[in-house]
C-alpha cells in the first residue's frame, strides 16, 4: 500500500501477571488481577486482531505471554471463577441499568457496560471455550502475531545470577512452557523487567533464544558504541540480538501527563462505583470482607485537572484515539524519514509496553492500536510494521557489541528489586537456590516416585518465590502484605520439603496439599538445576 518503505516499527506488548492461585478460598482479591486483565486487555486485543484480519488489514505485532500467565489462563479453577466473576458483574450492570433509568447519559453508559461484560462471557465461554491461549496461538499460526517467552516466573536475572543455575532454570522452564502451549520454540525472550546480565547469554543460546528486548541504555551504553543507537539492533559476542526501547515513542504512550492516556476525553481510571455507590447496594459485588474494590464500571472521563468529573462519552474517547493514532503514525513517519537519510540499513523503532497498559490502565488503548494498524496499512506513510524475528531474517548483518547491564526499572538498574524494603528476601532466595542445586546433585534422575514429586515441588516453590513481582510490589507500597506472604510461604514450603527429602521423611499428605496450591508447571523436571 505504500510507495516506499524506509523503515519499520515493531510493537511489543508484555503480557504478564504473577501466579496467583488459591483453591482453598475465593477471598483473595489478587485473583481478580487476572480477571480484570482478561476483560480489559486480553479479550479486547483478541477482538481487535480478529477485526483486522476480517478487514484484510496486514499487520504485525509481538507479544510476550509469560509462563505464569499461560498457566493461569489454562487453569480450570480460574476459568470457572472468571465466569462467576463475569456473571456477578453482569448482574450488577443489570441493576445499574434499572438504577440509572432517569439519567439518560448514565443509563446509556450502564447499558454499554452490560453489553461489554455480556460479550466477554460470550467470547470467553462460547468462542474460545474458556481458554484464551488458543486465540493468541491462532493469530501466531496465521502470521500476524509473534509470541515470545519470558523467565519462568519473571525472576530478575541481574540479582538471581548469584547462582547462575537459577537463571538457567528460569530460561529453560520458560522455553519449555512456551513449547507446551505453542508447539514451537520461541525465537525471542522478554527478559523479566528487561533485566540484562551478559553472563546469561550462554543460557539464552543454549535454549535457542535469538533475541532480547532491552531498555534504551542497555544498547546506548553498549561496547563498542552502536553506530545507530537504538534504531538498529546489536548482537552480543555470544550471538544474542538486542532490540532497545525507543524513548520518543515510549513517552508518547506511557506518560499519563504528556502522553495519550492523559487525554481529557478518556475514561477516568480512579472513579469506580465500587468506591462510590451506596455501601449496602454495592456490598454483594465487592470483597468478601467488605473492602471496596474496583468493579470496572467507571462513569467518568478524565475531564481535566479537577475533582469535578464529567460523564464518560464513548464516541468522544474514540475520536481522541483516532486523532492520536494519526499523530503517532505521523511522528514515526518523520522519525524514520530523518533516520533513513543517514542510516545504511532501514531503521527500526522498537515500541515495548506492558500489555495491561492497553485496556486496563488506558481503557481506549486496544482501540487505538486497531485504528493505528489500519492507518499504517491504508494511509500514506514510509514504514511497515514488523516483528523482531522478521527484521533479523531480512537484515542479518548486525553490528557486534556487548549490551550494558540494565533494566527498565526506576533509574535503570536494580534498585526497584533490591532496596531496604525488600532486601531481606534475597538471602533466603539465594540460599534456596543453592539448596535446590544441592538436591539435584544428591538425587540425579531420582526413580522413587514420591521423592521425585517432592523434588519437583521444591523447584516450583523456588521459582514462585523468585518472582520479581513481589519485590516490585513491596517497593511500590501496594498489596505489600500479600507480597511478603507470597515470598515467605514459598520459601517456607521449599525449606520444609528440602528437609523432608534430606531426612527421607516425606509427608505425602503435605506434599499433595502444597501441590494443590502451587500447581504451576505440572511437567517440570527438577534436573533443570543439575
Amino acid at each position: 500500500m505504500k510507495k516506499q518503505t524506509k523503515g519499520y516499527v515493531s510493537f511489543i506488548l508484555h503480557a504478564h501477571l504473577p501466579y496467583i492461585h488459591h483453591p482453598e478460598s475465593e477471598d483473595y482479591l489478587e485473583e481478580e488481577w487476572l480477571f480484570e486483565a482478561i476483560s480489559e486487555t486480553y479479550i479486547p486485543l483478541l477482538l481487535n486482531f480478529q477485526k483486522l484480519v476480517e478487514e484484510k488489514v496486514d499487520f504485525r505485532i509481538t507479544m510476550t505471554m509469560t509462563p505464569p500467565l499461560l498457566n493461569m489462563l489454562d487453569n480450570a479453577l480460574l476459568q470457572e471463577r472468571y465466569i462467576k466473576y463475569l456473571k456477578k458483574h453482569i448482574e450488577l450492570c443489570e441493576k445499574e441499568v434499572r438504577r440509572t433509568v432517569y439519567d439518560t447519559r448514565l443509563n446509556n453508559l450502564s447499558k454499554y457496560y452490560l453489553d461489554r461484560y455480556s460479550n466477554d462471557l460470550h467470547v470467553f465461554r462460547d468462542i474460545y471455550k474458556c481458554n484464551l491461549i488458543t486465540g493468541f496461538k491462532h493469530f501466531q499460526d496465521i502470521g500476524v502475531l509473534e509470541i515470545i517467552t519470558c523467565g519462568a516466573t519473571h525472576g530478575f536475572f541481574p540479582i538471581l545470577y548469584v547462582n547462575e543455575k537459577t537463571v538457567r532454570a528460569q530460561i529453560g522452564v520458560g522455553v519449555q512452557t512456551y513449547e507446551k502451549y505453542f508447539g514451537r520454540r520461541p525465537r525471542g525472550i522478554w527478559l523479566p523487567e528487561c533485566g540484562y546480565v551478559p553472563e546469561a547469554d550462554k543460557y539464552l543460546r543454549e535454549f535457542g533464544i535469538e533475541y532480547i528486548i532491552t531498555e534504551s541504555h542497555g544498547v546506548l551504553y553498549a561496547d563498542p558504541t552502536p553506530i545507530y543507537g537504538t534504531y538498529a539492533p546489536i548482537v552480543s559476542p555470544n550471538n544474542v540480538v538486542a532490540f532497545a526501547r525507543d524513548i520518543e515513542s515510549s513517552r508518547q504512550v506511557w506518560s499519563s501527563i504528556t502522553g495519550y492516556p492523559g487525554d481529557y476525553n478518556y475514561r477516568e481510571f480512579y472513579r469506580d462505583i465500587g468506591y462510590e455507590a451506596d455501601y449496602e447496594y454495592i456490598k454483594p459485588y465487592i470483597a468478601h470482607n467488605g473492602v471496596r474494590v474496583n468493579t470496572g464500571i467507571k462513569y467518568y472521563r478524565i475531564t481535566g485537572k479537577t475533582e469535578q468529573k464529567d460523564y464518560y462519552d464513548v464516541q468522544w474517547a474514540k475520536d481522541s484515539a483516532e486523532k492520536q493514532a494519526g499523530h503517532f503514525m505521523n511522528c514515526r513517519t518523520q522519525q524514520i524519514e530523518h533516520l533513513s537519510s543517514f542510516m545504511e540499513v532501514p531503521p527500526i523503532i522498537t515500541c515495548p509496553y506492558d500489555a495491561e497498559l492497553y485496556g486496563h490502565w488506558w481503557y481506549e488503548g486496544p482501540y487505538w492500536l486497531y485504528i493505528l494498524f489500519k492507518k499504517i496499512y491504508y494511509d500514506e506513510c514510509n514504514f511497515e510494521l514488523i516483528t523482531p524475528s522478521e527484521y533479523i531474517d531480512r537484515y542479518p548483518n548486525i553490528q557486534v557489541a556487548s549490551p550494558c547491564r540494565s533494566s527498565w526499572g526506576a533509574n535503570g538498574y536494580n534498585e526497584v528489586w533490591l532496596n531496604p524494603s525488600n532486601d531481606y528476601a534475597h538471602r533466603h532466595l539465594h540460599k534456596a537456590g543453592d539448596r535446590m542445586c544441592e538436591l539435584a546433585h544428591m538425587f540425579p534422575n531420582e526413580g522413587d516416585t514420591l521423592r521425585r514429586q517432592a523434588l519437583n515441588q521444591c523447584a516450583r516453590e523456588l521459582l514462585l518465590a523468585q518472582s520479581s513481582d513481589w519485590l516490585f510490589i513491596i517497593t511500590n507500597g501496594t498489596m505489600v502484605e500479600y507480597a511478603h506472604k507470597a515470598i515467605k510461604e514459598r520459601i517456607g514450603r521449599f525449606t520444609k520439603l528440602y528437609y523432608q527429602i534430606k531426612r527421607d521423611k516425606i509427608d505425602a499428605k503435605y506434599l499433595l496439599d502444597v501441590f494443590d496450591k502451587d500447581d504451576i508447571f505440572p511437567e517440570i523436571d527438577y534436573m533443570i538445576y543439575y
